[in-house]
């Protein structure tokens, strides 16, 4: 009878145990990018924001208050890093733009013609993705039956936080206002062709507007003279850049956050065994389209609506697959460290970095030395590309050009530090040095990395000799830092206020999800 009596007990407690092990089990990963996050903006407006977005997370996840990029990158190339856990030197991923050598001209980095769009004429791929992602690990793990859908306004970060395996990648297109896909995916949502045909946000986009979403004293720290004009913005259909305006508005973090509703509700993930995931994103960075140089009333607007968008996406998601059954999380992207330039007014020491005539005074150094020839091919992302035809066919040593063309760059107005390709490559202990050779990678880097002094505008005009198409930039020294946040049933909530490497992120939720990391993820992930 006791042997009975002990078997029938193990039986029953391990009956019991099994379906409260499946219920912990996650059935459903949220993963949100945003560009342009400042933590200083999230305390500021703390008081302001409600219960279920930002301080939600505060409140209830893990809160990695510093996680270090290297360097500073763009979206693309930082939502490749936080996506595979490796750093763009590893990812092939640099950027949104490449530099081609060939044409002597930057491309899109995502483009691809072998792949065809859907709802656009324009064709994107994870192609030039050379490694696994966490979203392909997802649908890996689940044996292709669990599902992997990411949104966001910009096809390349749509592309890279859906990777190579997922069922569909939906951007926002900038011509038609359509949600768009690549036929590189096989199973383009009905959501989005649905959206399309009967709600197009062509039509929709007449009567928008975007004006304060509360009253002047819910904006701390605005000027006076700002509190007198509240912004209005719209998009009629005489402005030519309407759609792109609208996508880099807090009206177009709306519109990625109902898609990715509609998604969780139409296609019911989070319902079936495995994990689902989707993937967003969304932009604070200050809009490039305000009427002043002073676009602080704008940006806090846009934290108070995108911490709206949060609350009404995890509320959401949870109350259709469970708040215990559900993993958020939510990286924010170091700031560019690229401004519009002062007015003169205010007297701050600045001067004019011509791209342009720093090749052409480049090109005659070189050719003084080495003879007559174009030894400069082009300029983009600080990165001066040389000629490495000529310099094969007149039979000089690379390094030589290089370390030649360095020390006359060196020695403009305006140019603080070069980095020679051979130094970004070397492997240095110098952690400036070591945060461009994570950054870049040997296929597309540039020979010379130029470091414009504080302060000074930079005009790329070598490419183009349009003045309308000149980029304006001013650089401002910024930390290649941003906060991470993660929500996770079982995880209490804590703050690691210690810089953690961002590359972490993804092992680390591939660690809560209970699958492998993505294939260059190096680094193990954290114990929460």
């Amino acid at each position: 009878m006791m042997p009975r009596l002990v078997l029938a007990l193990i039986t029953s407690v391990v009956a019991m145990a099994v379906p409260a092990e499946a219920q912990q089990r996650p059935r459903l990963v949220v993963g949100i990018m945003i560009d342009g996050l400042d933590q200083q903006y999230i305390d500021l407006l703390r008081d302001r924001f409600g219960a279920g977005g930002f301080n939600r997370l505060m409140r209830e996840g893990v809160v990695i208050a510093n996680a270090d990029y290297g360097t500073s990158l763009d979206a693309t190339a930082a939502t490749a890093l936080i996506m595979t856990g490796a750093s763009p030197a590893t990812t092939s991923v640099t950027g949104a733009m490449s530099y081609d050598r060939e044409a002597m001209r930057p491309v899109q980095a995502m483009l691809d013609p072998d792949a065809m769009g859907n709802f656009t004429n324009r064709t994107f791929s994870p192609k030039a993705l050379s490694v696994s992602t966490l979203a392909d690990e997802v649908r890996i793990a689940g044996g292709g039956v669990t599902r992997v859908f990411s949104i966001a306004p910009d096809p390349a970060q749509a592309v890279i936080l859906a990777g190579h395996s997922a069922n569909s990648a939906l951007w926002l297109n900038d011509k038609t206002g359509n949600w768009a896909t690549s036929t590189y995916y096989r199973e383009p949502a009905t959501t989005m062709t649905r959206r399309n045909r009967t709600m197009p946000l062509a039509v929709r986009l007449d009567t928008m507007q975007w004006t304060p979403l509360r009253s002047t004293d819910a904006y701390p720290g605005l000027p006076e003279h700002l509190t007198h004009y509240p912004f209005r913005y719209t998009f009629g259909r005489g402005n030519s850049d309407r759609y792109a305006m609208f996508a880099v508005s807090p009206l177009g973090n709306t519109e990625v956050t109902d898609v990715a509703g509609d998604l969780v509700s139409d296609l019911s993930l989070g319902s079936a065994d495995g994990v689902d995931m989707i993937n967003v994103a969304y932009t604070l960075r200050p809009y490039d389209y305000t009427k002043n140089d002073d676009n602080r009333y704008e940006l806090i607007d846009s934290y108070l609506r995108l911490d709206r968008d949060l609350e009404r996406l995890i509320s959401g998601v949870e109350g259709r697959v469970g708040s215990g059954r559900t993993v958020f999380f939510l990286a924010a992207m170091p700031p560019s460290g690229l401004s519009r330039r002062d007015d003169e007014r205010w007297g701050i020491p600045f001067g004019e970095f011509s791209t342009k005539k720093a090749k052409s005074l480049l090109n005659m150094y070189l050719m003084a030395i080495f003879g007559n020839g174009e030894w400069v091919s082009g300029f983009f992302d600080n990165q001066f590309y040389l000629n490495h035809k000529l310099i094969k066919e007149r039979g000089a040593d690379a390094r030589t050009v290089r370390a030649e063309a360095a020390s006359f760059l060196s020695r403009m107005s305006g140019v603080d530090r070069v980095y020679t390709l051979d130094e970004i490559l070397s492997g240095s202990t110098d952690s400036h040095i070591d945060g461009l050779r994570r950054s870049l990678h040997p296929d597309t880097a540039g020979d010379l990395y130029v470091q414009v002094d504080a302060g000074w505008e930079t005009v790329d005009d070598a490419v183009t000799a349009v003045p309308a198409q000149r980029v304006h930039y001013v650089k401002r020294y910024a930390p290649a830092t941003a906060p991470v946040f993660i929500l996770a049933p079982d995880v209490d909530a804590r703050i690691i206020d210690t810089p953690v490497d961002a590359r972490v992120i993804a092992p680390t939720v591939a660690r809560l999800l209970r699958i492998r990391s993505p294939n260059a993820a190096a680094l193990p992930g954290l114990i929460l």
